[in-house]
């Protein structure tokens, strides 16, 4: 018995073989077969609607839901019908060794349920995927993005749970796809992707700046409370030179005022600095700061005050980087003809929103960067209309930069502001009208880059509308 048993045992196990080297084989094929598809393909002139995304998953692909982390993703598989292949949550880390053994199990997995491609759902969260998605589209395997308020509100779909759960949420994930509820993930190319990656350093080192800025005043506050009075901006490069050498009352009262003019002199300082020398001294004199920690003090302060300096040079490193950048993509000159569009806020809104190919209308940009109007009514009941604020956050940040500027600095949007909040018919608020303003500057932007055009401010002043007065004409 003992040795039947064994005979069924080997032969089994030889079949287990043969059929795992047939799988290890047509796996192999499959991986050569592999087509990926990008936004390139899908999505030019925005011909990627629902019925496309449904298309596109096609019976022979096997559908696979990510869910991203910091160190480890866990992925799950089903059909087009929504059943699961997978026996349970696949985790691999996130280096190259983890890529190839997911890369390995997907196919492995395709190959035994006679799939020939593949697709991968994931949450565009964080910064984590960006790695694994150029990896695998480099393989040949098609990766697209759903979005993660859709998880969140399909999570009781699955169990009747919000429980939040590294091995549930792919399989919802990997259903949205199924059901042709996803997009093309957008990762910045070539130029586009230095001018991204520009603009969020410097927003961290803006970022950087201010906390160190906060910190310095916080010791200023202790040590010479009189000090805004004083210097007045305490970061500019007089204020800075001076506090480098001398932070404090003390020192600066033992400098004098010709001690504090050969600062500004070797550090080639001209300006109004010199006539503050004098009451800078008046205010160090009679300061009331305290004097117990001093010391430990001045050292923080000639810190602070050497990052604050050290960060202004980095930023204006990147500033003139971003500039070069910018001025590369066609058209981008002329938007800087248009009054409060510097090339701070240029290069913001040209790093969020990218290849500007790659969007059929303006109305696309305007969806992108939560700008776009949504209504909540039903039967006779008529909510008020506001804007999504889903998008990029970064790109409605910049928007609305342009168009607080552009208010402040051009008579044109001066005037258009002025005329949406005080006109008869449906009047805006104040900040309803700037939302307006930036939707405006955003279509400017789009014609001048798409049409390679020039800035007419007359064009713009064509929505103004008054009883008494005639519609301004459009040269």
């Amino acid at each position: 018995m003992n040795i039947k048993g064994s005979k069924k045992k080997n032969q089994v196990l030889s079949v287990n073989i043969f059929e795992q080297q047939e799988i290890i084989a047509k796996a192999e094929a499959i991986k050569a077969e592999l087509k990926a598809s990008t936004w390139h393909e899908l999505e030019t002139k925005g011909k990627f609607d629902k019925n496309d995304k449904l298309s596109f998953v096609s019976d022979d692909m096997l559908i696979l839901g990510c869910d991203i982390g910091s160190e480890t993703h866990y992925v799950r598989a089903i059909d087009t019908r929504g059943r699961e292949l997978s026996k349970s949550a696949f985790g691999f880390s996130n280096t190259a060794e983890g890529f190839e053994s997911m890369l390995d199990w997907s196919t492995k997995l395709a190959a035994a349920n006679d799939k020939k491609q593949i697709v991968l759902g994931l949450e565009p969260t964080g910064h984590y995927w960006f790695c694994l998605t150029t990896w695998l589209v480099a393989k040949e395997i098609s990766v697209v993005q759903v979005n993660p308020y859709a998880v969140k509100q399909t999570k009781e779909v699955e169990d009747n749970s919000q429980l939040k759960d590294d091995k549930k949420d792919p399989k919802l994930i990997a259903n949205l796809v199924k059901d042709g509820n996803f997009g093309m993930p957008y990762l910045p190319e070539k130029l586009y992707a230095d001018i991204r990656r520009l603009s969020m350093f410097r927003d961290q080192l803006n970022e950087d700046r201010i906390r160190n800025l906060n910190r310095l005043h916080r010791e200023m506050k202790i040590y010479f409370p009189e000090y805004k009075d004083a210097f007045g901006k305490i970061d500019g490069a007089f204020s800075l030179e001076l506090l480098k050498a001398a932070p404090f009352p003390d020192e600066l009262a033992a400098l004098g005022t010709e001690g504090m003019k050969q600062i500004w002199h070797e550090a080639k300082l001209r300006g109004r600095g010199y006539a503050n020398a004098s009451s800078i001294l008046e205010y160090a004199r009679k300061s009331v700061g305290i004097k117990d920690g001093a010391d430990a003090g001045r050292q923080a302060v000639k810190w602070f005050v050497s990052r604050i300096i050290e960060l202004d040079e980095q930023l204006s490193d990147i500033e003139n980087q971003l500039k070069q950048r910018c001025n590369e993509i066609p058209y981008a000159k002329n938007i800087l003809t248009i009054s409060g569009i510097g090339e701070n806020i240029l290069s913001g809104i040209l790093a969020e929103m990218g290849d500007i190919s790659r969007f059929d209308n303006v109305k696309e940009i305007q969806k992108l960067s939560g700008l776009g109007l949504v209504a909540c009514s039903s039967g006779k009941h008529t909510g008020e209309t506001k804007i999504s604020h889903r998008g990029r956050k970064r790109l409605r940040y910049w928007l609305f930069q342009a168009a607080k500027s552009a208010v402040a600095h051009s008579e044109e949007f001066k005037e258009l502001h002025v005329y949406y909040t005080t006109r008869k018919q449906n009047p805006l608020k104040k900040m309803q009208s700037l939302i307006v303003i930036a939707c405006k500057i955003l279509r400017v932007i789009f014609t001048i880059l798409t049409k390679g055009t020039t800035y007419d401010p007359k064009k713009l002043l064509g929505d103004i509308v008054r009883p008494d007065q005639s519609i301004p004409q459009a040269a």
